[in-house]
């Protein structure tokens, strides 16, 4: 396959390991599963999918550790130096991989549009209630409670 003109490359949080995709990646998405929630510690994670011809280790290949559960028939790889998450394969799919989309410093070309597994998202997950600023605390958002209604009295 040719490789595009762009890339957008991306890179664990100690530098160790540096991956590159070619642009636009073949799709993205949110992924609200139990096991994704686990590995990213995250109430959600977003990953961005590349065709692995379209995909390259840049450096530190050797740093990768890999998890594989095959009961899920996935493996996730992280740097073994600061532990990123930097790649999710699936045997279903071995022609495709994922990588967490906040390992990218730039575009990727494909805005994460699709939810999965949102029957198995955490209960604890903020989904866009009203957020206020917390007084005495600059960039601090919270949501306040949500006012109980009182009940009608059956006199009236």
């Amino acid at each position: 396959m040719k490789r595009s003109a762009v890339q957008a490359q991306g890179a664990c949080v100690c530098g160790a390991v540096r991956v590159e995709i070619d642009v636009p990646a073949q799709w993205a998405w949110h992924d609200h599963s139990k096991h994704s929630r686990h590995a990213q510690g995250a109430a959600y994670a977003t990953y961005v999918g590349s065709w692995r011809s379209r995909f390259r280790i840049l450096e530190g290949e050797e740093m990768l550790t890999r998890y594989e559960d095959e009961a899920a028939g996935t493996t996730r790889s992280f740097c073994s130096r600061c532990g990123t998450p930097m790649l999710y394969e699936r045997a279903r799919s071995p022609k495709n991989v994922n990588i967490p989309r906040a390992v990218f410093e730039s575009r990727t070309g494909r805005e994460p549009r699709y939810h999965m597994n949102l029957d198995d998202k955490a209960d604890w997950t903020w989904v866009g209630e009203a957020l206020k600023p917390l007084k005495g605390y600059p960039g601090v958002m919270w949501a306040p409670p949500r006012k109980k209604k009182r009940p009608l009295d059956p006199m009236f």
